[in-house]
Parts: structure tokens; sequence; C-alpha cells
């Protein structure tokens, strides 16, 4: 099972994928997570990122590409993965489905976890996490039980991330509609594509998730 989990950030796919994970032995594919991994493991293709990182430049479809094929020749072939940040355009859905098929795959899912732009800032501006475990806290949906006190570790010292403001999230919502949202047709051409409310409760989204790849 292939399946490209898709939404602005902050609208939960981070913690939809691990579950998938958890419940399914599917492998999480982000590119971000991929391209840390390969310059530090100082592999080719790691190899040629840093050197267009170091550069200030971004890094290119065809590094990236070269990544994801990296990793899905590492895995086993019955092992399923979750596309994370990939694909982000039309050129780069196309490329997928070339990596795939060079490999026997095929994309079976493509989930989008649909939010509403006002409500996501305010759970975006909301949210925070215990500096010594990282549970995740939120001022308006999931405070400590003991103000100050985590409940996970007992840590007292708690952070937030710069740039959880109204003015980046907005950003982000717009470059993820100009950007990322055109693929969709693609997708809904070959009836793929599943809306899911990622403004429902964490458990109720795993569970729309479930029902669509059941």
């Amino acid at each position: 099972m292939n399946i490209i989990l898709l939404g602005p950030p902050g609208a939960g796919k981070g913690t939809q994928a691990q579950r998938l994970v958890d419940s399914h032995g599917l492998k999480q594919l982000s590119t971000g997570d991929m391209l840390r991994a390969a310059v530090k493991a100082a592999t080719p293709v790691g190899i040629k990122a840093k050197a267009v990182m170091d550069a200030g430049e971004l890094v290119s479809d065809d590094i990236v590409s070269a990544l994801i094929g990296d990793e899905l020749d590492a895995l086993s072939a019955g092992q399923g993965v979750i596309f994370d940040g990939y694909p982000r355009t039309a050129a780069q859905a196309n490329s997928l489905d070339a990596i795939l098929a060079e490999r026997g795959r095929k994309l079976d899912h493509v989930i989008e976890l649909d939010v509403d732009e006002n409500a996501l800032v305010v759970r975006i501006t909301g949210r925070y996490t215990c500096a010594a475990c990282g549970k995740g806290y939120n001022d308006h949906f999931e405070q400590p039980i003991v103000a100050g006190t985590c409940d996970k570790c007992g840590g007292h010292e708690f952070k937030r991330r710069p740039d959880d403001n109204e003015a980046t999230v907005r950003t982000r919502m717009a470059e993820y509609r100009a950007k990322t949202a055109p693929i969709l047709p693609i997708y809904e051409a070959r009836g793929i594509v599943a809306h899911i409310d990622g403004m429902a409760p964490m458990d109720e989204v795993t569970s729309a998730i479930e029902t669509v790849i059941a």
C-alpha cells in the first residue's frame, strides 16, 4: 500500500502518518528527513544535496527523486510507504509515478486533510511542547493536568516554535494552495483521492483514514 498524505503544515499529517506506521507497518518517507539522513551518511545523493544546500540553493527535483528511489530500493517489496511532503508540484507528481513504476509499485490512495484556515491559526499558534520529552500541548485544547508540569515526564520547561505565528501560518496556507493543491486533479482523475476533515479530533481522523484504506 502506497499512500500520499496531503495537507498544509499543522493539519496533523505527522500524527496520522505515525499512526499508519504503527498500525500497518508502513514506512514514512519525509523529504526533509531523507535529505538530512543522506547528508549525514554522506551517500552519493547526500553529497550532491549538501553541495547544493551549502551554496544556498534549493535541492532539485532530480536529487529528491534519487533520494526517494534509494529509500524504496532499501525496502522489502511488500512494505508500503507514506509520502509526506512530496510531491508538492505537478512535475514531482509525474516524477513519482515514474519512480514507482520502475519498481513495480503504484499509488493506492491520496488522502488530503482538509482544514479551516482560521481554525488552523488557532491550533498552531497555541501549540507548545515539553522541552524534556517533546509531549505536545495546546493553549486551547490540551493543557497539562497540573499547570506547568508535563503529564508524561514531570518536566517544568516548555517551548514553542518561533514560526508558530499567525503570519507564518497564513503564508504557509497560501503556499500550500498555490503549489500543492494543483496536483490533486492529477489524482482525482484516477479516483484515488479522499478528503478527510483534518479539524476533527485526532482519533476520528484516524478512523476516517482507516475506512478509506481498508
